[in-house]
């Protein structure tokens, strides 16, 4: 499954030391969790604001569900596929992030303010990426942010030669399962695995779980064009369903087949494909009789669901069981929905919105998340703060829906 364009890495000389790749990125990011920890601001204890009149009558605990780290042996690899070059879109945003001299953040937080220079604060992501018991812990005791949620950052190892892939994603789950246990009342873990080999990814799963006890798995939705309805990723689902523990779908840019529309105006990111991408691909698992396969799956979509509760009516018209020859699905996308599928907010704090996903889906299938280091935390806390919701719809997305989902100790 490797991604058109790509060479492979094995045997194959980069130009890339990936040792001084990973001595240099530490030694940045010493530098700059220094310069961070001075960054984080906190509000005078005197300081005053008047609650809107639907904030929590009581200290809320947040838990945020999609949160972002990663290690320097990552990144090193990571380095080298941006310095190699290739038609993947995903390499707009990370050749951005890793590809850079770097440099010390001038901001802490990433702003919220229209019009701010995105590419910019690309370039200054990775230290924050690196930092996750220093400078993070300060800025989620600043908004009041009890837990991350933590998960490698996207492309995870998906767009690493195969062996390559399955190493660092066992090194990055110990890391991960590390600072857990250093940190077991602020932190937990989604774990990674390498789709590139399903097998490989099978064993590292129930690892991840039975003895690292990570809440469950992070996959950044294709894999070199290959999705999870394609039977040869079947052993990956066989073993979350098994597990009895979520999979969150994650986005990453659309892949080659679908990316020549996407390929102007920055359209393979955030402002929109990184959505169309992860949709498109939950719509597959729908539709391809996959979640008949594995009835018992439980699939987590960031960003409001990625649009599919907005669009649950017409693809219920469109796509009933057996409207279509090709379909293969037995229920209703909305009966799936119901059934296999949660969502987060993360990146998406529109009031409105929110309202529209807990009347369409339910409010038990909702989980509050920031989406860092990619969105600002204080933004997302005084969204969840604010939203008006009652008391006990507030407490279920702040923080007992993925006490429940992800079973996060209360």
């Amino acid at each position: 499954m490797r991604q058109s364009g790509e060479r492979p890495m094995s045997g194959a000389p980069t130009g890339v030391d990936r040792r001084g790749a990973v001595t240099r990125i530490s030694s940045f990011l010493a530098a700059a969790a220094a310069w961070l920890r001075l960054s984080v601001t906190r509000r005078p204890t005197g300081e005053h604001h008047e609650a809107p009149s639907s904030a929590p009558t009581r200290r809320l605990r947040k838990i945020a569900t999609e949160e972002a780290f990663t290690i320097p042996e990552v990144s090193a690899a990571m380095l080298e596929v941006v310095r190699r070059g290739g038609p993947a879109l995903d390499l707009k945003l990370w050749t951005l992030v890793y590809n850079t001299t770097p440099v010390e953040p001038t901001v802490a937080r990433a702003p919220s303010a229209a019009g701010v220079d995105r590419d910019a604060l690309a370039r200054q992501f990775l230290p924050r990426l690196l930092d996750v018991e220093h400078a993070r812990l300060a800025e989620m005791d600043a908004s009041g942010v009890d837990v991350h949620l933590l998960s490698l950052v996207s492309p995870g190892v998906q767009m690493l030669e195969r062996d390559t892939a399955v190493s660092l994603a066992r090194l990055s789950n110990d890391r991960l399962s590390e600072t857990i246990r250093r940190h077991p009342t602020r932190f937990a873990g989604l774990a990674c695995f390498a789709p590139q080999d399903p097998a490989a990814a099978a064993k590292e799963m129930e690892r991840a779980i039975q003895s690292l006890k990570l809440n469950g798995f992070l996959v950044n939705s294709h894999t070199n064009g290959v999705y999870l309805d394609d039977q040869r990723c079947w052993p990956i689902l066989e073993a979350a369903e098994a597990l009895d523990a979520p999979l969150y779908i994650h986005p990453r840019a659309p892949s080659d087949g679908m990316a020549a529309p996407f390929r102007d105006y920055r359209l393979e990111g955030s402002i929109w494909g990184y959505g169309m991408e992860t949709g498109t691909h939950a719509v597959r698992l729908m539709l391809s009789g996959v979640l008949d396969r594995f009835p018992r799956l439980r699939i987590v979509l960031g960003h409001m669901g990625e649009a599919l509760p907005f669009w649950l009516w017409r693809l219920d018209y469109m796509a009933s069981p057996g409207s279509r020859a090709a379909l293969k699905n037995s229920l209703k996308p909305s009966e799936y929905m119901q059934r296999n599928f949660s969502i987060t907010t993360s990146g998406l704090e529109d009031p409105l919105a929110l309202r529209y996903v807990i009347e369409k889906i339910g409010v038990e299938r909702v989980m509050w998340a920031i989406d860092y280091p990619f969105q600002q935390t204080e933004g997302s806390v005084a969204f969840i703060e604010s939203a008006p919701l009652s008391e006990t719809e507030r407490e279920q997305i702040a923080h007992r829906n993925a006490e429940r989902i992800f079973r996060i100790a209360d």
